[in-house]
């Protein structure tokens, strides 16, 4: 583990190697799973406000489950309230297109330009996950092994892709360009042994 920004990061996002293959997976995150994706206050807030853009892109099930059950639930398990999933253990966001890949609802609204809101944070950021503590401040950020992320793992080898760099983006979304910047710099001091 090292330090950032009063952050604790994993060395694995620097050593371990990771490029979504979804050719393989077929996005397996998206219904995987016994909870839906962890969802921070304000993104529970833009979730909301942006539905009945949102839901144009969803099956009428998932909109018919939605209209009984909500968009949210807490989940005692994880501690952290998220994306309700269907009885199939799908996320309600989830749709699939012609070859049976998963696909965002929420995340097609924003390619559309109809809302702000491009997806959880914790879906971004996947497979960082962000373990937090409001009251002491702390927060930790960890590599996630799942088998269904295996193809993954394997193209990221492939293409010397360590984690940190495929999620670029998603972190400077988060954390910002200079955190980024560390992460550069620490991934330099964790991997200088590297041959």
């Amino acid at each position: 583990m090292i330090i950032i920004q009063e952050k604790i990061v994993s060395t694995q996002l620097f050593k371990k190697s990771f490029i979504c293959n979804l050719s393989k997976c077929k996005g397996a995150c998206c219904w995987e799973g016994d909870f839906g994706a962890p969802l921070e206050q304000d993104e529970i807030e833009a979730i909301r406000d942006s539905y009945e853009v949102i839901k144009e892109y969803l099956p009428a099930a998932n909109r018919e489950y939605i209209d009984t059950n909500g968009l949210t639930v807490y989940y005692k398990g994880m501690d952290a309230e998220g994306t309700m999933l269907m009885p199939d253990n799908s996320c309600v966001f989830m749709n699939k297109d012609h070859n049976g890949i998963a696909v965002c609802g929420i995340e097609q609204a924003h390619r559309d330009g109809k809302t702000e809101f491009k997806k959880p944070i914790s879906c971004h950021l996947y497979p960082i996950r962000v373990s937090k503590n409001e009251k002491t401040n702390f927060e930790a950020l960890n590599y996630d092994v799942w088998d269904i992320c295996s193809p993954a793992c394997q193209l990221g080898e492939e293409m010397k892709m360590p984690v940190y760099q495929f999620l670029k983006e998603a972190i400077i979304r988060k954390y910002g360009e200079a955190f980024y910047e560390e992460m550069d710099a620490a991934n330099e001091y964790v991997n200088r042994d590297v041959v």
